[in-house]
């Protein structure tokens, strides 16, 4: 089965997330597969670029059951990150403008790799959650950028405290572009890939040029402090505590938490 699936015609190329069962969980598979889409969409030259998912979720973010395999936890976050991180920039740097679909949840990098899009486009289920900091992780994927978008301190707090964003609530914070009705999505998004089609793409290019260089001159060197982070948390006790809690469903009891303990010596 093709974990990405990729289609051009008419200048647009639709990239689709299709390990839909799963939920689309970003595993160093599906990273390469991603990577590779969106390297043949520049090949291509298209002129619009939309990215979407099937299944229940957009995507659930890492894949938290391959990270507690993993015999080298820390070059294994690297090696993930690292592919990801190139398809974002990818994203990022292509002439062609972005559009991604979201619907049911993003999660994790499911969350920044909606936001590596120019537009972002909702339906009303979809729900936005970090989730970084819950396993003992720290934000990758390009999640660090969103202050961009968001500003600092509600990003922060979407990194501080991972709250479950709803779309309404997603498009007041400027994280999404539009948001419709889900049986409604489809010919939404038909719509901008029109009008998308029949503008000037030069000017179309240009602005998106300028507008992501004046929002974040510094994209790819905060990329790779993402990288750095994220091994190194993944790696640390506070990160194999987060993913152990995960799988078995339980509340994670970091080492370094100082609540936890002292909530124990009172007992």
């Amino acid at each position: 089965m093709s974990l990405v699936a990729y289609e051009e015609r008419d200048g647009v190329a639709r990239i689709r997330l299709s390990d839909g069962e799963r939920g689309n969980p970003l595993d160093q598979s599906l990273a390469d597969a991603l990577a590779r889409a969106v390297r043949r969409a520049r090949a291509d030259d298209v002129h619009v670029v939309v990215l979407s998912a099937e299944g229940r979720a957009f995507s659930v973010g890492g894949n938290i059951s391959a990270f507690a395999a993993a015999e080298d936890i820390e070059q294994m976050v690297d090696d993930l990150a690292e592919t990801l991180h190139r398809a974002v920039s990818d994203l990022h740097r292509m002439d062609a403008i972005v559009v991604s679909v979201v619907h049911g949840v993003a999660a994790g990098a499911g969350v920044a790799l909606a936001a590596a899009a120019d537009l972002v486009i909702a339906g009303a289920s979809a729900r936005f959650t970090l989730a970084y900091t819950g396993i003992g992780f720290s934000p990758d994927g390009g999640s660090s950028l969103l202050t961009a978008s968001v500003g600092l301190h509600r990003g922060l707090h979407l990194a501080l405290l991972n709250p479950r964003v709803t779309a309404h609530e997603a498009h007041a914070m400027g994280l999404v572009a539009q948001v419709h009705p889900d049986d409604e999505l489809e010919a939404a998004v038909e719509r901008v890939v029109d009008d998308l089609r029949s503008g000037s793409r030069t000017a179309q290019v240009a602005a998106k040029r300028l507008m992501r260089e004046a929002a974040a001159p510094g994209a790819e060197a905060a990329l790779r402090r993402e990288t750095l982070s994220i091994r190194q948390r993944a790696a640390d006790p506070d990160g194999r505590e987060g993913v152990a809690a995960f799988l078995a469903k339980r509340p994670p009891r970091f080492p370094s938490a100082r609540h936890t303990f002292a909530l124990e010596e009172e007992r």
